[in-house]
C-alpha cells in the first residue's frame, strides 16, 4: 500500500514557555513527523499575552503584530495552518491572512472573551475547531458545526510510576495564577495534617505559595522538575472553582498525576469530572468536609491508594498518551490537507 503523501503544517502558538503551546502542539511534533507530517512552530518573541504593566501594552501589541507578519508570510507554503488559540490574546487580528485550510486549537474558555465576539469571528475564519473537552465543543458549536474533541495528551514514556514515598505527601502542581484554588482548600489541608501529622504538602509552581501553618515543601517549577516532583507524591490534588472559565479548562495536572500512578482528589469541574466519570482513578471533593474525608481515606488506606494509582496509570496510557492521541491528530490534519 503506498505511503501517505507528506504534509507541511504551519503552527502558530502563543510563546516558548506557554504550557498550552507545549502540550497542545510542541509535544506532538516528533510523533507527527513519524507519520509524514512536518510541523513548523512559530511564536512571537514578545508573546501573545499582554504584560502586567498596562503602560507597556500598546508597545507590546504593536511589536507582537509586527513579529507575526513575516511569520505569516513564511508559512504560506504550508498545506495546513494550525492556530493555537488567537494570534494575540482575546483579539482577532491577522488570522484571516494565514493560508487555508485553517485549524483552530482551543483548550480554554476563550469563547467567554468579549461576550463571545472573538470566538464567533474566529469560527468563521477557520475550517475546523479542535477543542480539549466536550464542554468547549458545546460552546463552539454555536458558531460552527466543524468541531472535534481532542483531549490533552501526556507523555507516558517520560512520566512513569515510581514507588510511593515512605512518608505521605499531598502534592499540588500548577501555575501561580491557580494558587488561589490551593489556598481555598488550605483549611481542609490543615485538618488533614492534624489527623495525620507526618503528612507533607508539596507545591511545585513558579511562585512560592503562602500557606501559613501548613508543612509545605516548595519546589520551583521547571520542565525538569516535574518528573521528580511527581515521583515524590502520594496523592495529587486539583482544587478548582465551579465557574464557566474553569469548566473549560483541561486538567493537565490531573493527567500528570495519573501518568505517575498517583491517586487523585479533585474538584468535579470540567475535565476533572470527565476523567473521573467511569474511571476508578480518584475521589471527587466539592467542599471542606469532602476534601478532608477524601484525603483522609487515601492516607489511611495505603492499599486502596495504590489500586487507584495503578488504574490511573492504565487510563492515562490507554486514553491520554501521545501514542493514543497523536494518530487522531494526524488524521485531522490529513483530512484538512485533502
Amino acid at each position: 500500500m503506498p505511503s501517505a503523501r507528506p504534509i507541511r503544517v504551519a503552527a502558530f502558538t502563543s510563546g516558548a514557555t506557554v504550557p498550552g503551546a507545549r502540550f497542545r502542539v510542541r509535544q506532538y511534533i516528533p510523533a507527527l513527523a513519524r507519520a509524514g507530517i512536518t510541523v513548523t512552530e512559530r511564536w512571537p518573541r514578545l508573546g501573545a499575552f499582554p504584560p502586567r504593566a498596562k503602560w507597556l501594552r500598546p508597545v507590546w501589541f504593536v511589536g507582537t503584530l509586527a513579529q507575526r507578519v513575516p511569520q505569516i508570510g513564511l508559512a504560506h507554503g504550508a498545506d495546513v495552518t494550525w492556530l493555537y488559540r488567537e494570534l494575540v490574546s482575546t483579539l482577532v487580528t491577522f488570522e484571516g491572512l494565514t493560508r487555508r485550510p485553517r485549524l483552530l486549537d482551543v483548550d480554554d474558555s476563550i469563547h467567554l472573551f468579549r461576550d463571545g465576539s472573538t470566538a464567533r469571528r474566529l469560527a468563521r475564519l477557520v475550517d475546523m475547531v479542535v477543542v480539549s473537552s466536550p464542554y468547549l465543543a458545546d460552546a463552539w458549536r454555536r458558531w460552527t458545526s466543524h468541531v472535534e474533541v481532542l483531549p490533552m495528551a501526556v507523555d507516558t514514556d517520560l512520566i512513569t510510576p515510581a514507588p510511593l514515598p515512605a512518608r505521605p505527601v499531598i502534592g499540588w502542581l500548577g501555575s501561580p495564577a491557580n494558587l488561589p484554588y490551593l489556598k481555598g482548600i488550605a483549611p481542609a489541608l490543615a485538618d488533614v495534617v492534624a489527623r495525620f501529622p507526618d503528612v507533607t504538602v508539596a507545591v511545585c509552581s513558579e511562585q512560592q505559595p503562602r500557606l501559613p501553618g501548613l508543612p509545605v515543601r516548595y519546589v520551583p517549577w521547571s520542565p525538569a522538575a516535574e518528573r521528580p516532583f511527581l515521583e515524590s507524591l502520594s496523592i495529587g490534588i486539583v482544587p478548582l472553582a465551579d465557574t464557566p472559565w474553569e469548566r473549560g479548562k483541561f486538567s493537565y495536572k490531573m493527567l500528570l498525576y495519573m501518568a505517575a500512578g498517583r491517586p487523585v482528589v479533585v474538584s468535579p469541574v470540567g475535565s476533572n469530572a470527565d476523567m473521573l466519570n467511569g474511571h476508578n482513578v480518584g475521589i471527587a471533593a466539592s467542599d471542606h468536609g469532602q476534601w478532608v474525608a477524601a484525603l483522609s481515606t487515601l492516607l489511611a488506606d495505603h492499599a486502596a491508594a495504590q489500586r487507584l494509582g495503578a488504574e490511573a496509570r492504565q487510563v492515562a496510557v490507554r486514553d491520554y498518551s501521545i501514542s493514543a492521541i497523536a494518530p487522531r491528530l494526524a488524521q485531522i490534519l490529513r483530512r484538512l490537507a485533502a
